[in-house]
Parts: C-alpha cells; sequence; structure tokens
C-alpha cells in the first residue's frame, strides 16, 4: 500500500484504497502529504490565487508553501464540491487545486455529486456560470478515496465473516460509476493489520525518504515536461503519453494480454501508461519496459475483479 501511496504521490495520480475498517485507510491518506513534493513557485502562486478569492489568506501571510489536503464530508452538497453561488466561487475541488482531494467513504458521497467530479477530473478546469456572468477555476487535484469492499466492510477480512449478499454487494460497489472508477488510476487493497504487525517494534521507512524519491521522480517529470503547462504524469494527454510511454514488444504483449482479459477501457489502457511511466521514473529508467507495465497493472485491482 505505502509503495501504491508513492507511486500515486510521484505522478499525480488519483487513487482508491480498499479494505475493511480499520485497516488503515484514511490514516494512511492523511499521512499522504508527508510524502508529496514542494510546490513549484507557479504552483504556489496559483494555489494562493484560488485561496485568496474565499479569503482564506491570513493578513499579512504570503504565498502558500504546503500543498492543499482538502476532506469535505460526504454529505457535502453539489455547489460546495464543485463551486456555485449567485457569484460564483470555487468550490473544494479548486481549493484542493496543486494537492490532495480526501473522499472517506466514497460510495457514501451522492451519486450527482461523484458523477459532477468527471468533468473537473478530466478537464482540470470547471466552469460555472451563472446570470451574473462565468468563471473557470483550475482543478489539478491528486484525488484519494477511501472505501469498504461492502456494505458491512469486511468481504476481505480474513478473521471476521461477511454478511452481505452478492446482490447487496454488487449494488454497494456500483454507486460508484464505472467512469468514475476510469478516472482513477490506481486500485490498492488494504488488507487488515495483524496483532503482530501492531505489536512489532519494527520501524518502516520514514516519509523523509520516500519524499525524497517522490522528489527526484517530480524533477524527472518537470524536465520533460518544461515546454508544457503540466508538472506530473497524471496530466499528460494522449498525444503526449504516445511520445514519453512508447512501448517495446514484450510490454505490447503483456498490455494486450491485460486488456483482452480484463476488458479495460481506453481510458483505463492510457492511465496504465502513466502509472508505467511514473513506476519508471522512480527507478531512473528513461523508457518504460514490462516490468513497470506490469506493476502498473496490478494496481487496476476492481478491474480485475470485474468491479
Amino acid at each position: 500500500v505505502k509503495r501504491a501511496l508513492e507511486i500515486a504521490a510521484a505522478g499525480g495520480h488519483n487513487i482508491i484504497l480498499i479494505g475493511p475498517p480499520g485497516s488503515g485507510k484514511s490514516m494512511l491518506a492523511k499521512r499522504l502529504p508527508t510524502i508529496l513534493p514542494p510546490l513549484t513557485l507557479d504552483e504556489a502562486i496559483e494555489t494562493t490565487k484560488i485561496h485568496s478569492v474565499l479569503g482564506l489568506m491570513n493578513n499579512g501571510k504570503g504565498l502558500i508553501a504546503t500543498r492543499p489536503f482538502r476532506s469535505p464530508h460526504h454529505t457535502i452538497s453539489d455547489a460546495g464540491l464543485i463551486g456555485g453561488g449567485k457569484v460564483p466561487m470555487p468550490g473544494e475541488v479548486s481549493l484542493a487545486h496543486n494537492g490532495v482531494l480526501f473522499l472517506d467513504e466514497l460510495p457514501e458521497f451522492k451519486r450527482n455529486a461523484l458523477e459532477v467530479l468527471r468533468q473537473p477530473m478530466e478537464d482540470r478546469q470547471v466552469c460555472i456560470s451563472r446570470a451574473s456572468g462565468s468563471l473557470t477555476f483550475p482543478t489539478g487535484f491528486m484525488l484519494v478515496a477511501a472505501m469498504n469492499p461492502c456494505p458491512c466492510g469486511y468481504r476481505t477480512d480474513p478473521k471476521r465473516e461477511c454478511q452481505c449478499t452478492p446482490p447487496q454487494i454488487k449494488k454497494y460497489v456500483s454507486r460508484i460509476s464505472g467512469p468514475m472508477m476510469d478516472r482513477i488510476d490506481i486500485h490498492i487493497q488494504v488488507p487488515a493489520v495483524e496483532y503482530k504487525d501492531l505489536a512489532s517494534n519494527t520501524v518502516g521507512e520514514p516519509s523523509s525518504v520516500l519524499r525524497q524519491r517522490v522528489q527526484k521522480a517530480r524533477v524527472r517529470q518537470l524536465q520533460r515536461f518544461s515546454s508544457a503547462k503540466i508538472f506530473s504524469n497524471a496530466s499528460m494527454s494522449s498525444k503526449q503519453i504516445k511520445t514519453h510511454c512508447p512501448l517495446d514488444a514484450a510490454s505490447q504483449k503483456i498490455m494486450s494480454t491485460a486488456i483482452d482479459k480484463m476488458g479495460m477501457s481506453a481510458r483505463a489502457h492510457d492511465r496504465i501508461l502513466k502509472v508505467a511511466r511514473t513506476i519508471a521514473d522512480l527507478a531512473g529508467d528513461n523508457a518504460v519496459a514490462a516490468e513497470h507495465i506490469a506493476e502498473a497493472i496490478q494496481y487496476r485491482t476492481l478491474d480485475r475483479e470485474g468491479g
């Protein structure tokens, strides 16, 4: 799971964490800002402008130096999420620009609220039209979502029995539409935590080490896209994907097999290539290789399960 979050942070990819209650999904998501790279000057100026529109800047405070982390409750309205009002004002998707939008318990959000997220996620901007005029706000956020695998939450828990019927599980997962799930680059299962792991004194890699690797990968991306107005692999267009993610014969064979077997869409195909490009950047490789493609495909859990 930490590896998936490292990749997401390195490339600015959308990610969903799926696991039983108490497995640490929310905790992991809230720790994500500790491994994100610092804002570039251009990103800091953009972010500061948005927050100043809503009067969220303290008097005398300069540029915002840390990436935003927004975590709206699932009862939020469409206008609160996307923006609105008589005089169009930015919503949570714009306040999370250049940062993280965390949606905990994703299926609990209203279906129409999730559907209106699709266009801002794809276009990285939202246009709000009112009688007084139209305004366009940037929405270049990184979506981090969390959900249980079923209504009771214990379908993937080896210690507790799931009480949900297949129709109940299907109905629960279907609250998130296929087009919405297509726009999430990485699906990762978060297993229940074993007692031996809770009681262990072993310390994993600190956030500072992960952040160094993430920063190195981001530097490679900034150099790659120096002539374009994007900052990460997640923002690549279809044309840029073809330019920066050419595949050799072995990689094409793996991709072809995965798409035929999993029935993925063209959008999911592009998402895999973007994630593979980030994995290659973390490894310091110039070319996307078969092992990068194979790992990226492993992060499409819901595609593999037919969800």
